[in-house]
């Protein structure tokens, strides 16, 4: 609002401050502004208005800035009186609506060797087997150790994996990935027999799976490693394949292309053929 005066123009502009705290609002005094313009009016006044004004503003400011103090104070102290919301307590866990996993109890075959025992394409051997096991009534569960790539240094330390299955009946197959790396006849012969007398120790029964290679290794190395299976049976009395693809290695429609393992079809008679050799041992007892 603005009033003219003789000496001069004053504007006075009122405020009102608004602030709400703690749930109420505090009014804040209005206080004052004057502008005093002119040389006139200075000295009219002789500075008293321009005491009387700083007066005011401070009286008005201390009034102010007290009564905003007093109700943060208030806001505070309402705040530590309320109370804390409590946590909410845990439920116990709703039951399970999955059905617990049955337990196969059906005694074990552990077929363990590398990758003709693992399988490459197609289904392995030992998935043909359970079928066929199956399709027979024998009440089996065939537990497949084949890892592809493994030697039978490989094979030499994972047989306590073998052992703790407690198996009824144990399918060694190792030996291909040593010939094809060269390795001693002697070095994969000598660890096949510490795998036969540690399974045998454990009184648990074991056919061995023989293998051969390809000619161009030469007789020298591989009449040697051919001869090894038989040896390995004849002094631990072990039941022996002696070659474990001899249906199927001359038949390119049941070989891979690299001519070393066999197909999803050619596994299928692959089991076949270990099936006809493990049945005598199979105990009667578990057939349904």
């Amino acid at each position: 609002m603005a009033k003219n005066w003789p000496l001069g123009t004053s504007n006075e502009i009122p405020r009102r401050i608004s602030t709400r705290l703690g749930g109420f609002s505090i009014v804040l005094f209005r206080f004052s502004t004057w502008i005093t313009a002119g040389a006139f009016g200075a000295a009219l006044c002789n500075g008293s208005c321009q005491r009387r004004e700083v007066r005011t503003i401070q009286i008005s400011s201390i009034v102010a800035v007290s009564l905003l103090w007093a109700s943060i104070s208030s806001c505070q102290q309402e705040h530590k009186a309320a109370p804390q919301p409590q946590s909410e307590e845990r439920k116990p866990d709703p039951p399970s609506s999955t059905p617990p996993v049955a337990v196969d109890s059906r005694p074990v075959i552990v077929t363990f060797g590398d990758s003709l025992t693992a399988g490459v394409a197609g289904r392995s051997y030992p998935e043909n087997l359970q079928d066929i096991l199956d399709q027979n009534g024998y009440a089996y569960r065939v537990d497949n150790q084949g890892v592809s790539g493994d030697t039978t240094t490989d094979g030499l330390a994972r047989i306590a994996n073998v052992i703790s299955e407690h198996p009824r009946l144990v399918l060694l197959e190792f030996g291909g990935n040593d010939g094809l790396r060269g390795v001693p006849v002697s070095a994969t012969e000598k660890n096949l027999d510490e795998m036969v007398t540690l399974l045998q120790k454990e009184s648990i029964p074991v056919i061995l799976l023989g293998i051969t290679l390809p000619p161009n290794y030469g007789p020298d190395y591989v009449k040697p490693f051919t001869a090894m299976f038989p040896k390995l049976s004849q002094a631990h009395h072990l039941k022996l394949m002696p070659f474990l693809l001899i249906h199927v290695y001359q038949n390119p429609a049941l070989m891979q292309p690299d001519g070393i393992h066999p197909n999803g079809e050619g596994n299928k008679i692959v089991a076949r053929d270990v099936f006809d050799l493990i049945r005598p041992n199979l105990s009667r007892a578990t057939a349904k």
